[in-house]
């Protein structure tokens, strides 16, 4: 099959070419196996909940593969591989006591740390909290194969989240047995060391990682210890039923935070802690533990059942980078359980899919927190609450086939989510109560095959997003601020996926989000949040990837977008800020790569990431340079013996040694002087890095 060919096999829609209505997952692969040249492989989303080929689902959906994830790449964060995607934004790939920010159209912008706004799942088990905070530090990099990423309304599939959805799939148990040792070193006193390895015995698969990461960082104050385990095993009872156990388990002993940076402290040494962050040894601890289990049955009454629990724990500590309020630590306690059930029937004489389903997921938070002095020492409690959030949702989809070109995509959803807070802390009055919404979410989508080569899609999404704990406490202490709500959500998306001659495949959407009530930093070291009244989004998303030969390949993805506050009055200020943009995003963004990846020998990839100005704070009375950035990584693959894989590759990162800032502190410290404000954490110069892989 040429390219051409499998071009306009992954265009159509399975009931165009006579296959089955349910789409399935694609089977176990060992890690070595090639598709062969000439081929693209059938891409199957199962994100989307109800699975299908990915040209079929009506919303802008991208699948980042294991190439992309895996070869010749240092594993800091998972946005090494998806800054490829448009429309997504990431930012603070260095600081991991802060871990990774990801916006995707604006949404999780506002973050001072973590993910907030987007669903995160890891081999089907929910990251994302029931408060929707998301925290990505589990996530094995080393064993991660696929992503597949939703850009728009989320709360009509998952609940809680308006950005989108981040679905990782880590391996599965290999048919032959197989081990592979990693080693990477690099600038900045940066070194992993890993082993993997799985197969399959009788019924049973497996596959595990585990790795041990030190890094100096390219700052002062900037040092991480981090070592994680991930483990996948899958029982298949017979042909069509299975029971698949996840385990992960991290240990991050050291995680410090070097704080951000005054525009004056950035032009005089970049590699500079905030003098505070030393002198209160800001940073990090972390304990987490996860056990997921799901059941699949492939063929039950015709359709497919899909069951899933888990349990995680969290023991954290933190030291903030400033005194006052800012010793926080707490032990979490997050579990639940969901089911679903796909299957296939006809609607007055057309071909209908569905799904139905149910999640409760709880959440337990026993937290703490202190005020420090300048000299570290505590002096003082403002926060002991347990603290609980509960959230709850049943959901239908369906997708119709309305005549041999165009169907109809379906999808509703029920939430209750509820927040109660315990106050054991009564000295200085009681905090306790509870907050409980109810929501219902919406999605309807058009699907026209125009071409076998050329679909083009159109959908309208509500979607809600409720503030998490951390967004919902009084400045500086706990309990529930009764000025914030949740925020909603009303998006309409047009858009095109197809391909362009013989090897020249397209993705592109426009889109209009109007949000009401939307959370927004107005403070981040005080901790302080407020509703926006009304907030417009307008984007253009287009990703382009051009098969030049079976080798050589040319990506590209460009974001427009115009992000402005339509009414919002600063509650410090009393300034009325419509017309602004929001603050965190530049209007411009362009990713592209040339790659060279034959399956054996040498191979070579460069890539440049350009982004425009964007804002520090609501006001846009501080602007934030852009930045261009280009990275290459080169090695080489090959079979020194029998049945081992060798691969050594090198890699430099910011090429040019380019100064730009990897993270920008969403108005920090709103009451200084404007030059006194600390916004800026700056990301390294030229550095390089070199490793090597055994597999055998």
């Amino acid at each position: 099959m040429d390219i051409r060919r499998a071009a306009m096999l992954l265009a159509l829609p399975a009931s165009l070419l006579g296959l089955p209505a349910l789409a399935v997952e694609p089977p176990d692969t060992g890690v070595d196996a090639e598709p062969p040249a000439g081929t693209l492989p059938p891409l199957v989303v199962t994100a989307p909940r109800l699975a299908r080929a990915l040209e079929e689902f009506p919303a802008a959906t991208t699948v980042v593969e294991e190439d992309a994830l895996q070869r010749a790449r240092q594993g800091l964060q998972l946005d090494e591989a998806i800054n490829r995607v448009p429309g997504v934004f990431t930012q603070n790939r260095y600081n991991f006591a802060q871990n990774l920010r990801i916006s995707m159209r604006g949404f999780g912008a506002r973050s001072p740390f973590g993910v907030r706004g987007i669903r995160v799942l890891v081999d089907g088990i929910p990251e994302t909290l029931p408060d929707g905070q998301s925290q990505l530090d589990m996530i094995d990099l080393e064993s991660a194969e696929r992503v597949e990423i939703i850009r728009g309304p989320a709360s009509v599939l998952y609940g809680n989240a308006s950005g989108g959805v981040v679905d990782v799939h880590t391996r599965d148990g290999p048919p032959s047995p197989y081990g592979q040792i990693r080693g990477t070193v690099g600038g900045d006193g940066f070194q992993r060391l890993g082993v993997q390895g799985g197969g399959r015995h009788e019924n049973l698969s497996y596959h595990l990682s585990a790795w041990d990461m030190r890094y100096d960082g390219y700052r002062d104050h900037a040092e991480t210890e981090k070592r994680l385990l991930h483990g996948k095993a899958r029982y298949s009872v017979d042909h069509r039923r299975s029971l698949t156990a996840v385990i992960s388990v991290l240990d991050q002993p050291l995680g410090q935070d070097p704080g951000a940076l005054t525009r004056g402290e950035l032009r005089d040494d970049r590699r500079a802690a905030a003098p505070m962050a030393e002198a209160l040894d800001a940073g990090q601890e972390v304990e987490q533990q996860r056990l997921g289990l799901i059941y699949t049955d492939t063929d039950l009454a015709g359709g497919e059942l899909r069951l899933r629990t888990h349990l995680t724990r969290r023991d954290f500590e933190q030291q903030l980078p400033f005194p006052g309020p800012s010793r926080i630590a707490f032990d979490r306690a997050f579990y639940g359980a969901g089911a679903e059930y796909s299957g296939a029937t006809r609607l007055a004489g057309r071909p209908v899919r569905f799904l139905v389903g149910a999640e409760l997921d709880r959440q337990e938070d026993d937290r703490q927190r202190y005020t420090v002095d300048v000299a570290g020492t505590t002096t003082g409690q403002v926060q002991d609450e347990m603290q609980t959030a509960l959230a709850g949702g049943v959901f239908a989809q369906a997708d119709v086939d309305l005549t041999r070109m165009l169907d109809l995509t379906l999808g509703v959803r029920y939430d209750h989510v509820r927040f109660r807070i315990h106050d054991r802390l009564r000295a200085d009055g009681d905090d306790s109560g509870t907050r409980r919404y109810d929501e219902v979410s919406y999605l309807a989508g058009l699907g026209w095959q125009l071409h076998p080569d050329h679909r083009l899609y159109l959908n309208a999404a509500t979607a809600f997003e409720t503030p998490t704990f951390t967004e919902f406490a009084v400045q500086g202490g706990g309990g529930f601020n009764p000025d914030i709500e949740p925020q909603q959500a009303v998006n309409l998306e047009l858009g095109a996926k197809g391909f362009l001659g013989d090897n020249l495949r397209y993705d592109a959407a426009a889109f209009l989000v109007r949000t009401r009530d939307e959370i927004v930093n107005i403070e981040t070291d005080g901790n302080a949040y407020a509703n926006a009244g009304r907030t417009r989004r307008y984007g253009l998303e287009l990703g382009l990837d051009y098969f030049l030969t079976p080798d050589w390949s040319l990506g590209a993805a460009y974001t427009w977008s115009d992000f402005r506050f339509r009414r919002f009055e600063d509650p410090a200020t009393g300034e009325e800020l419509r017309g602004q943009r929001l603050p965190g995003i530049p209007e411009h963004v362009l990713f592209a790569e040339l790659a060279y990846l034959p399956p054996m020998g040498y191979y070579a990839v460069v890539d440049a990431l350009v982004a425009g100005n964007l804002y520090a704070d609501n006001a846009n009375e501080v602007r934030v340079a852009g930045f261009g950035v280009i990275n290459a990584r080169a090695g080489r693959r090959w079979l020194p013996a029998r049945q081992g894989e060798l691969e050594v590759f090198v890699a430099l990162n910011n090429l040019l040694d380019r100064d730009y800032i990897a993270n920008t502190r969403i108005n920090a410290n709103p009451g200084l002087a404007v030059e006194n404000r600390r916004y800026f954490e700056p990301a390294p110069g030229r550095n390089a890095f070199g490793g090597i892989r055994y597999t055998f």
